[in-house]
């Protein structure tokens, strides 16, 4: 097996992308008023499929950068997070699994986490490729703040995530060399991807 790898230039481009959703993030909660202090929920135990070898692998970079105990631990919490969550779809449920990065109560790879998890809470709109035009209403507690604030929810900003989910495709397809076509579809948790380990590709016969 081949493990996928982010070239350095790759790298600061994912970190680009993730700095451009933060400062939107800031944006928008700002002017709606939105804060995560003394909300009675936690989004880390949300649960959410992650689509990109991209991700995986800027995951697996922060990963390797955590001294072996810690490793140990969250490796740990991932397989139980695989086997609970399993037990919940089983039953026709949707987890609601504390997230195996998490460390007490804030990310413990907070400069690695996903995209899902830095978008998550404000309102949001997104054009797909075929031009339809989706809107995302925010955390419940954002859903609650614009209905005091707002006569209708659109009214409320929102975050543009179009360029910033075209940019990632691109980085993508940079990554896989344009043969994404040839690569099983990413749709994994996050504790699914710890337990993995980094992404990787079968090796052509003539490399093996």
């Amino acid at each position: 097996m081949k493990e996928i790898t982010l070239s350095p230039e790759l790298t600061k481009e994912i970190a680009a992308i993730y700095q451009a959703m933060q400062e939107g993030y800031d944006r928008v909660s700002e002017e709606v008023e939105l804060t995560c202090e003394g909300c009675p929920d936690n989004c880390c135990d949300s649960y959410f499929l992650h689509h990109t070898y991209s991700e995986w692998a800027y995951l697996w970079q922060g990963l390797h950068q955590l001294d072996p105990e810690k490793l140990e631990r969250i490796v740990k919490q991932a397989k139980e997070y695989i086997a609970h969550s399993a037990e919940a779809l089983t039953k026709g449920r949707r987890p609601q699994i504390m997230c195996p990065l998490n460390d007490n109560g804030l990310c413990g790879l907070y400069h690695h986490r996903m995209l899902v998890c830095r978008m998550h809470g404000i309102p949001a709109t997104l054009t797909r490729p075929d031009g339809q035009s989706m809107r995302f209403p925010g955390c419940f507690r954002c859903q609650e703040i614009v209905k005091e604030k707002y006569e209708s929810e659109t009214d409320a900003p929102a975050m543009d995530r179009s360029q910033l989910f075209r940019r990632l495709a691109a980085l993508e397809a940079s990554l896989l060399k344009g043969r994404s076509h040839l690569y099983p579809r990413v749709k994994k948790t996050i504790a699914e991807m710890i337990i993995a380990g980094p992404p990787s590709v079968p090796l052509p016969h003539c490399e093996r």
